[in-house]
């Protein structure tokens, strides 16, 4: 099982992590806010000035991918998202720095899709 951490303070985080949870039908990755108990047990390792920096995947064995790093392994765990993954594993740097805009751009992209679309809550159970 891998654990997606987002920002949970985040409209466009919160949104896209709920269209991973949608997207995730053989259940594989569970999801947490950055800010909860549950981000702070998993990313004990990283420095809490860093946690926001970017989005995470702790992976069954503890390991934490971050950014554009994380992308490739939450896409490996979704129904048809392997060959992505091997995209993103092939091209790092792109990944990551579509990522990162991607991230700076967040709160507008959070506006643009708009407070009802933003305030859907992926960490909780809707199975």
């Amino acid at each position: 099982m891998t654990t997606v951490l987002y920002d949970g303070d985040c409209g466009f985080c919160r949104w896209s992590a709920d269209k991973l949870r949608v997207w995730d039908r053989r259940r594989r990755l569970t999801f947490a806010p950055i800010q909860s108990g549950r981000g702070a047990e998993l990313l004990d390792a990283v420095p809490v000035a860093q946690r926001l920096d970017s989005m995470h995947a702790v992976t069954s064995d503890g390991r934490v991918w971050s950014g554009g790093h994380a992308v490739r392994v939450i896409l490996a765990e979704l129904p048809g998202g392997s060959a992505l993954a091997s995209v993103a594993a092939s091209f790092p740097g792109t990944t990551e720095r579509i990522y990162r805009l991607v991230a700076r751009h967040r709160n507008r992209l959070g506006r643009m899709l708009g407070q009802r679309a933003c305030s859907v809550d992926p960490s909780a159970v809707k199975r």
